[in-house]
């Protein structure tokens, strides 16, 4: 009995050792051990906000920031504001009363420029991404999604014998195609330069501005193409891990290539898989800036396609009268000019900025037709080369066609 009364005191003693030991070793390492992480959620931003008196005010949360500025399209071009910052690291701007239109714009925070994480509306411009926002009036109103019938925008591969390749092309069909038998003119819509296919739905607020006109019995039902113009891309840039014949020698090489395309290939399979009509007068083709350049050469050497024809912001280049054989190449041009006027198209539309860069080349366009006794209509808008003007081309032109 008395062993095991010793025993008892010897293990007794052990656990409390033990147990010593480890409430040493615990509080070691809890003395060792960093701070638990407390998270803290960043305060609700609202940005941005659209007042009344249509000012709108930008919000960033930026607490490590030492300068934020923001640019945007209300303002000159290259032109950005300082943001001004709270004891919170809130940093805000508030602009003076913009008209009613579509802005994007961009932060810059300590010399890098980034979007704004608290508004979910974005638009890509090529490489180039920004947030937007719409001012609400009777014209921004074709551009916001309304209690309408919507289409369907479909982004569909296609093979393009003519590049070699096959490229990505983006339909829209008004409401009520897919239950109907009924078949549908066409309008085919170019991009400018650095866009791709995606710009027209995007930047070009296609979908919507079809949308609304067509339920508020403003345009006829249409399907409306909105290509790819660079001919060496099968697709967005962004969407591809590579481009075929990148570089100046390699756009060169592919000059001429998307018109021809266009004809070709796009027309054919729009033709094919959609049910839509296959002859002159129920065709449109339009396009901004390169996509003007590109309707005008695919109007001219393809006369009997298209009996709508649109160019924004977009011309002739001039041929130097200095050139050896100036006489030849204008005499050239003009019987294709001739051609088309004689094909019995029924709209050639013409639209320009007063402050456009290309002004002077839609205005040699204009006086050409003018010698040629060439019908067209012709909109100067005020602002220069811009896609606030082009969506303001788009919703007067498509009202117009078939």
């Amino acid at each position: 009995m008395k062993n095991k009364l010793i025993y008892l005191e010897k293990l007794s003693g052990r656990i409390i050792c033990i147990l010593l030991l480890s409430a040493i070793v615990i509080n070691g390492l809890k003395a060792q051990a960093p701070p638990r992480m407390v998270f803290q959620r960043e305060p609700v931003v609202v940005s941005p906000e659209i007042l009344k008196d249509h000012r709108v005010t930008f919000r960033l949360y930026a607490p490590e920031a030492t300068e934020i500025s923001i640019s945007g399209e209300w303002m000159e071009y290259g032109n950005a504001e300082k943001m001004a910052r709270n004891d919170t690291g809130l940093w805000t701007y508030t602009t003076a009363p913009l008209p009613e239109e579509l802005y994007g714009y961009s932060f810059a925070v300590n010399g890098i420029k980034a979007i704004d994480p608290n508004n979910a509306q974005v638009k890509r411009d090529g490489a180039r991404y920004e947030n937007f926002f719409i001012i609400p009036g009777n014209q921004s109103n074709l551009y916001v999604i309304n209690d309408v019938p919507h289409g369907t925008l479909s982004k569909i591969w296609y093979d393009s014998p003519v590049l070699s390749m096959q490229r990505r092309v983006y339909v829209y069909t008004p409401a009520g195609y897919e239950g109907s038998t009924s078949r549908y003119p066409v309008f085919y819509l170019l991009h400018g330069g650095g866009g791709d296919e995606d710009a027209w739905s995007t930047m070009g607020r296609t979908c919507q501005i079809m949308d609304n006109l067509i339920a508020q019995g403003k345009a006829k039902p249409m399907i409306v193409v909105m290509t790819n113009g660079n001919a060496n891309q099968s697709a967005a840039q962004n969407d591809i891990p590579f481009a075929q014949d990148q570089g100046m020698a390699g756009m060169v090489s592919y000059a001429g290539k998307f018109e021809e395309s266009l004809v070709k290939d796009v027309i054919p399979f729009i033709e094919k898989n959609f049910r839509a009509y296959n002859d002159k007068d129920h065709r449109a083709l339009a396009g901004l800036s390169m996509g003007g350049g590109h309707t005008v050469t695919v109007t001219t050497e393809n006369p009997n396609t298209f009996s709508y024809i649109g160019v924004f912001s977009a011309g002739l280049r001039s041929i130097d009268p200095q050139a050896p054989d100036a006489a030849k190449l204008e005499k050239e041009r003009d019987a294709r000019l001739e051609a088309l006027k004689n094909s019995g198209y029924k709209l050639y539309w013409i639209g320009c900025g007063e402050d456009d860069f290309v002004k002077e080349s839609s205005d040699y366009l204009r006086k050409t037709l003018d010698r040629l006794n060439f019908k067209y209509t012709y909109r100067e808008s005020s602002g220069g080369h811009s896609w606030a003007n082009w969506r303001i081309y788009l919703s007067e032109f498509a009202p117009l066609l078939f």
